[in-house]
């Protein structure tokens, strides 16, 4: 396989395992699925834009060299991930704390957050108009050699950023009390409220830490398409697919769904009868394919399991 094709497959699989982590956390943590998380892509999206608009002359101004890209990347970053995480909070406040106590919040917390959804996109269009905006390339446009591999500057960050910041999450999710209580709550909620662990005050952390997420996807998949109102829909559909692949509700089996979807994505464009009209074709009859055979997923939990 060709080295190139591996890095893309990779830079792939590191946007879709952070939407759907995201995704199987939130299940796995409070049993909600977030039908929300496209609008939190494409809000932290414009946040992100409107954060590099502003700030980018400022900078350019003060240093056109690497500190002041370093420095923009940084704060379109974060631009991006605070404002996923706030746009976070809004679905705790309107779709789980009102909720989360009565029967069937799952089916509920899902038509709540669809509705989120559908009303946010309408009012990025309403606000900001169907126009795609372009976000700056905030990690450059050049290229470099990795053993004897020309490989995009953009593409090497989001692999080592997603890698890195993965790595911290679920550290955090080991080590820190707060990380404890959540995964309590997802081992046995009930367990965990006997031992006076509140599910109420665990989702919010839960809820800005994957809006955070998505935050980070959508500034990174924004160096490769345009921000717009729908620009979340193709991003929370790979991710709840990739989520369910892997087991909904599993993390290693969110990023080894993420793995194989983005391999599967980067093979299927270069073969010449499928190219990328079929690429979503392809994912759904893969995914379909092993939900057939290992209905639980790649490893994921199934309600009963949580149970």
């Amino acid at each position: 396989m060709d080295a190139t094709l591996v890095i893309y497959a990779l830079y792939l699989a590191a946007i879709y395992a952070l939407m759907a982590i995201g995704i199987s956390l939130v299940w796995s943590s409070i049993g909600m699925v977030n039908m929300a998380y496209g609008a939190t892509f494409a809000v932290a999206g414009y946040a992100a834009y409107f954060a590099a608009d502003a700030i980018a002359p400022a900078i350019r101004s003060w240093s056109t060299g690497v500190d002041g890209m370093v420095l923009l990347a940084v704060l379109t970053v974060m631009a991006g991930m605070i404002a996923g995480g706030l746009f976070g909070i809004l679905v705790y406040l309107v779709a789980f704390l009102p909720i989360h106590d009565k029967p069937n919040f799952a089916i509920r917390s899902l038509i709540v957050t669809l509705a989120i959804n559908l009303a946010a996109v309408q009012a990025l269009l309403f606000a900001f108009g169907p126009q795609q905006k372009a976000l700056p390339r905030i990690f450059g446009v050049g290229r470099f050699n990795l053993l004897g591999t020309s490989m995009r500057l953009d593409q090497a960050i989001t692999i080592v950023t997603t890698i890195v910041l993965l790595a911290l999450v679920l550290l955090w999710l080991r080590i820190s009390r707060r990380g404890l209580e959540i995964r309590a709550v997802m081992q046995n909620s009930e367990g965990a409220a006997l031992c006076g662990i509140s599910t109420r005050w665990t989702a919010l952390p839960v809820m800005m830490l994957t809006g955070s997420l998505a935050g980070l996807a959508a500034v990174l998949l924004s160096q490769s398409i345009f921000v717009n109102p729908s620009a979340g829909t193709t991003p929370l559909i790979k991710g709840l697919t990739i989520a369910l692949l892997g087991g909904l509700g599993s993390v290693p089996g969110a990023v080894l769904g993420a793995i194989l979807v983005g391999f599967l994505e980067a093979i299927t464009g270069i073969i010449p009868f499928l190219g990328q009209r079929y690429v979503l074709v392809v994912q759904f009859a893969f995914i379909v394919l092993v939900l057939l055979i290992r209905p639980r997923g790649l490893g994921g939990l199934l309600d009963e399991t949580r149970e």
